[in-house]
């Protein structure tokens, strides 16, 4: 009986070591090092906890609304603006007639009576938020949120509410900066927007709707999104609606990584796709604003489209990197520079240009009148030029297109589809041109291809064309199953234009 206890202990000692035994053979095939410890590193992290991130951060979150003075109907008054009918709020159409007329004049829309004048009142254009990025009173929004506004309420997390005066607003990249006369004000501190890495958890604080300090949470989505010209947003997940513009894009370091800006909705609510403005972008702007009231921008003055593969390839370059020149402004620097229509712009200023939306950042970020160099690729190899970056000015319309005149040769190319001619020197030089032939009709692979009637030939695999004539010996002798790229001026553009041969069974 004494060795009964013993016994019981062996007996689950053994069973013990058979069930880890078992289990070190069910595990085996789990030992494999890198997904193991990769599991466990996500795994033990957990979800986030944004009480502490919101505690510090909220404050210096305001809640923006803008009124504008409009004209009312004084009585006794003939004509006006037309009002909304009496009706309750109960009933079906009171939502539709709010919508589209302003309140009745007799409804009261500044209490205290101050900024009207006769026959004025103040009637709110839309809500918005902004932060603080300064403890005297700087305030970082939207250009959209303050646009027009005849004046901006903003309204303190501790509910204190200023008049702000604008201090310059920047409609290319949406920002706007304000400033309220108040001290000793939370500010949040600014992030790196390079550092930003996809996956990592973000944090939004605005006012959706009107409701002010409003939390949402997310993960960053991507990154240089190209939605606009000078900016490259960065996408998240982060519930956003109208309201959250201006508002601060936070990471989990409480740090400011953007403005949140825009959504993509097919319905104007959120779908889960929002767009905030790199903070880098955003402090590079608000600095000029600061110090001169508006920002200054390089221009060279050209048009640009993309690169596709098929033009990197016929043209020779190993990637599909840089920006196409299409068109070049008379005058402009890049027509002083040497710049001409289908040069591929690979680098400005020593950066690289891996996209065409690059190159308007990069020569907008320029100090107008630098001098800087600019790397093309034309005709296989690379060309250094100096361009003297000029000041951005107002966009201007361009001419249209004279039209031609009689041709003196046509030549027509039938496997391609195109009939062109002889381009008189006194339309090449109107054109600025020093070669090239006009297409008087394109069908067949051509015409598929996207040439028409009207545009000027100026190469063909990076062989100019001088005259109708060359461009048929030059056809003759190319091979018919292969696909080839035509350099093609369009009005004051240029562009390339891949032709495929037509298949053959």
């Amino acid at each position: 009986m004494r060795f009964a206890p013993l016994f019981q202990v062996l007996r689950i000692k053994r069973f013990a070591l058979l069930a880890l035994a078992l289990a070190a053979l069910i595990a085996v095939p789990l030992l494999t090092p890198g997904p193991v410890v990769a599991q466990n590193a996500v795994t033990s992290r957990g979800l986030p906890d944004f009480a502490d991130l919101v505690e510090l951060a909220a404050p210096a979150v305001v809640n923006i609304r803008t009124v504008e003075k409009v004209r009312v109907q004084q009585p006794g008054q003939g004509g006006g603006v037309p009002q909304m009918p009496e009706l309750d709020e109960n009933d079906p159409f009171y939502e539709f007639f709010r919508r589209f007329f302003p309140p009745r004049p007799n409804t009261p829309r500044n209490p205290r009576g101050q900024g009207q004048g006769p026959g004025q009142e103040e009637v709110p254009r839309g809500v918005g938020s902004g932060f603080v990025i300064s403890n005297d009173g700087f305030i970082l929004t939207n250009h959209h949120v303050v646009d027009g506004a005849d004046d901006i309420i903003v309204t303190l997390a501790d509910k204190r509410e200023f008049k702000a005066r604008l201090i310059g607003s920047d409609r290319r990249t949406d920002v706007a900066l304000v400033k309220i006369s108040a001290t000793g004000l939370p500010a949040l501190k600014p992030g790196d927007s390079n550092r930003v890495r996809v996956g990592e958890w973000v944090l939004a604080i605005g006012s959706p709707f009107g409701l002010e300090n409003t939390v949402t949470a997310g993960i960053v989505s991507a990154k240089g999104r190209d939605t606009g010209d000078y900016l490259p947003f960065i996408q998240t997940d982060v519930a956003v609606n109208p309201g959250n513009s201006g508002g601060p894009l936070l990471n989990m370091r409480g740090e400011v990584i953007g403005i949140n800006s825009q959504i993509y909705s097919r319905t104007g609510g959120f779908m889960g796709i929002s767009f905030a403005i790199p903070i880098d972008e955003a402090n590079r702007v608000a600095d000029q604003l600061r110090t001169q009231g508006r920002v200054t921008r390089g221009r060279i003055g050209v048009g640009i489209g993309e690169v596709t593969k098929e033009v990197a390839d016929a043209l020779g370059l190993n990637k599909t990197s840089g920006a196409l020149v299409r068109s070049i402004e008379t005058g402009s620097p890049a027509e002083k520079g040497g710049i001409e229509p289908g040069d591929i712009l690979l680098r400005f200023d020593g950066k690289p240009i891996e996209k065409s939306s690059d190159l308007p950042r990069i020569v907008g970020n320029t100090k107008p009148g630098a001098r800087v160099n600019a790397q093309v690729w034309r005709k296989g190899v690379t060309r250094d030029l100096n361009i003297v970056v000029a000041e951005m000015e107002p966009d201007r319309t361009a001419k249209a297109p004279a039209k031609p005149t009689a041709p003196s040769e046509t030549v027509s190319s039938n496997w391609l589809g195109l009939s062109v001619a002889d381009i008189p020197e006194s339309r090449r030089a109107e054109l600025k041109i020093r070669n090239g032939v006009l297409v008087e009709s394109a069908s067949g692979p051509a015409g598929r291809s996207g040439i028409r009637q009207g545009d000027v030939l100026v190469s063909v695999n990076n062989v100019d064309i001088t005259t109708a004539k060359q461009f048929g010996e030059i056809m003759a002798k190319l091979d018919q199953t292969k696909s080839l790229v035509m350099l093609v001026r369009r009005g004051d553009g240029a562009l390339f234009i891949p032709v495929r041969p037509t298949k053959t069974k």
